[in-house]
């Protein structure tokens, strides 16, 4: 079959053209050329997993300029379709800075029909290193002394309180913007290796599924190859036709937004001996336990961080954990809690602190390893939050802080104080335009009501403005959507736009009942009416599997 190469070629030709004589060799052909020697995995699929094969491909450092620097190697996964091949959906987890990898064998087995007809390939970005191995690929080391010692509690407004805080992201900028893989580590350039990835399938069109900031990715992709876009779902999604950044800065507002309307009524519902009867008495609950812990060896900052990102049913259970802990060391008596959450915190417990629920106390919860780790991130994550687009200074953020603390003192007062991009000084090399109608014609949204860590606000104008469907997910306050939640309404839709080719027009599924409960509990916010005719409940088949694929995609767009 003869490849099309349009896309790479378009991005390159000119910056060749004046310079390089016609019989001069193509620099993209060694690339374009390669071929995939797919082999074992260097990581283990988990026993529901199908399993994948895994290859390598070189790609140049600078797309926008082949020839020159190193070049760099990404690794690939592939569950192969198990009938008649269309294509490939290649996949993308989020982050910035996620392996995909991990991913195919994952979702080949979630969506077995959709395996039939479509490999599923998975995929480490440049600058993630390469999943199941010790490469962690782009690190930023931050020196020790350049952070902050003690504890921290962002409502602490005093000046030194206020330069403790921004120690950290300033170290982190400068960490990893010292490093020369930084401004290459972009999305620009990804979707450049995604292209590449297309050719060497073998294939015309690359179909594509991203979860969070992989919307992002899967939406630059079809801007920058408009013609080898295939069918695109973009899950959980920001904002792609705006600014990337602004939805992290959405980040106090949304999380509060969960918060108060979802997460403290349910912990009433179903902890009112413990916590308190209404989302009132548990919410002044939870500020008198985060004074408790304050005085006990857990800083504010760290206790207010296990509540926010909080998407999935495992961070759920986790931030319930910490709170009852909190809560009955503060009262000096125990409750038992429902016996429908009773192995979800008792799992929690032994997979975060090594030991039962039973068992678990608070001064162990203090001694853990709660806090982030700043003295080696992911520079994949800042190179591409702080260097796809233009940033805003550190000032604008300390601002941003001292209009969001008071509203949303849950993330509000820490966010803008923590902010890395803050001091980020290189500018963006590329510039990312928005996504043309011929590619927006294969283009599906999908986003969950009160998701903490891609809003719904931000999913609705991204998809406004491309001019593309958008399947809301009313009352879901998870992160992560299609073949993760265990919803029939989402996964049937998702399902008929890849099989069938027949994509929907704007549509509201029902959620699906929140832990421990077995009917939903409906919650005003910005979803408008709901899908009262599909009838929506948890499947039982491989719930474990879900449940964990959907905390790890959740866990690696938590990380800021």
């Amino acid at each position: 079959m003869r490849l099309s190469r349009t896309g790479l070629v378009a991005a390159t030709a000119a910056l060749f053209a004046a310079a390089v004589p016609a019989a001069a060799a193509d620099p993209l052909t060694p690339y374009t050329t390669q071929q995939l020697n797919w082999g074992d995995c260097p990581f283990k699929p988990a026993a529901e997993e199908k399993p994948a094969q895994c290859a390598r491909i070189t790609v140049p450092r600078d797309w926008a300029d082949p020839a020159a620097g190193p070049e760099l190697e990404v690794s690939i996964s592939r569950v192969a379709a198990t009938g008649e091949r269309r294509g490939a959906i290649l996949l993308n987890p989020g982050g910035p800075g996620g392996q995909g990898t991990p991913l195919a064998g994952a979702l080949a087995a979630l969506q077995p029909t959709v395996n039939q007809l479509y490999d599923f390939v998975g995929m480490d970005p440049r600058g993630t290193g390469h999943a199941g191995t010790d490469d962690l690929g782009f690190q930023c080391q931050v020196p020790v002394g350049r952070l902050p010692q003690g504890p921290l509690d962002a409502r602490d407004r005093s000046k030194a309180s206020i330069a403790a805080h921004q120690q950290t992201p300033r170290a982190v900028a400068e960490a990893c913007q010292s490093d020369a893989l930084a401004p290459f580590a972009t999305t620009w350039q990804t979707a450049h290796d995604m292209d590449l990835i297309r050719i060497l399938l073998g294939d015309e069109k690359l179909n594509y599924l991203g979860y969070s900031y992989g919307t992002w990715l899967g939406a630059k992709y079809a801007s920058l190859f408009p013609g080898h876009t295939g069918k695109t779902v973009l899950d959980s999604s920001v904002d792609f036709e705006g600014r990337l950044q602004a939805d992290f800065e959405a980040f106090p507002v949304i999380d509060q937004r969960q918060f108060d309307d979802v997460y403290l009524p349910w912990l009433a519902r179903n902890f009112p001996a413990q916590l308190g009867g209404t989302a009132a008495e548990v919410k002044a609950k939870w500020e008198r336990v985060r004074a408790y812990y304050g005085t006990h060896g857990l800083a504010p900052d760290t206790y207010d961080g296990v509540f926010v990102g909080n998407g999935s049913p495992f961070r759920w259970a986790l931030g319930a954990l910490i709170f009852l802990l909190g809560a009955q060391a503060l009262d000096g008596t125990a409750a038992p809690g429902p016996a429908a959450l009773e192995g979800d915190l008792d799992a929690v417990s032994r997979t975060t602190f090594g030991v039962s629920a039973a068992q678990l106390t608070t001064d162990r919860v203090a001694a853990s390893n709660l806090a982030p780790d700043y003295k080696q991130v992911s520079g994949t994550r800042y190179a591409v939050a702080c260097g796809d687009q233009p940033t805003r200074p550190a000032a604008w953020y300390k601002r941003l802080s001292d209009r969001q603390g008071p509203r949303y003192p849950l993330f509000g007062w820490a966010y803008g104080l923590g902010e890395p991009c803050g001091f980020w000084s290189d500018k963006p090399r590329h510039e990312l335009p928005d996504v043309p109608a011929e590619a927006a014609a294969n283009i599906l949204v999908v986003q969950g009501e009160f998701d903490p860590q891609t809003g719904y606000e931000q999913a609705t104008s991204g998809a406004r403005s491309a001019g593309v469907p958008l399947v809301s997910v009313d009352d879901s306050p998870f992160h992560g959507q299609y073949a993760l939640a265990g919803n029939p309404c989402v996964d049937g839709l998702v399902n008929v736009f890849l099989v069938k080719n027949s994509r929907p027009k704007d549509t509201t599924c029902p959620g699906v009942p929140l832990p421990g409960e077995d009917q939903v509990y409906p919650v005003a916010g910005p979803v408008r009416g709901t899908g009262a005719s599909v009838q929506t409940r948890l499947s039982g088949d491989v719930t474990a599997l879900r449940a964990r694929v959907q905390d790890e995609i959740s866990a690696v767009n938590r990380h800021r």
